[in-house]
């Protein structure tokens, strides 16, 4: 069991307690807005002085840990690829977990690097399959 599932993280944080169409529109705004968050603290970076670089780059950090959970949230709007990715979990205890879990989305580029190497580990264990 990995800390931080990150598909995991969007399809819980699309479903919630209830799993209604309105959180799972809500939820993908979110997303997609936090990338345009990253867009800006990238553009800051050029523009700022030194204090507000430090900032600028938090700020883009912050903002790239939800690109990968963007990308995820796009693909489970797919017909059933909700109700897959969540099928026999504990939906629950789950959003429990994951609530402290999902503090690491503060810390910046953390969320961004254990998507990829998630990335890497699924791509790795399907060619051995």
């Amino acid at each position: 069991m990995t800390l931080l599932d990150v598909r995991r993280l969007a399809a819980l944080d699309m479903h919630g307690a209830s799993g209604s169409r309105w959180r799972r529109r809500v939820v993908i705004v979110e997303f997609f807005g936090t990338v345009v968050c990253a867009g800006f603290g990238a553009w800051w970076l050029w523009s700022a002085g030194a204090t507000g670089r430090l900032l600028a780059l938090a700020l883009a950090g912050i903002g790239a840990n939800y690109f990968p959970l963007a990308l995820h949230a796009a693909t489970l709007t797919r017909p059933g690829a909700l109700a897959g990715e969540l099928a026999g979990v504990d939906v629950r205890g789950q959003l429990r977990r994951y609530s402290l879990i999902q503090l690491w989305l503060a810390v910046p580029g953390v969320v961004l690097l254990l998507a990829l190497a998630q990335l890497v580990r699924r791509r790795t264990l399907t060619r051995r399959s």
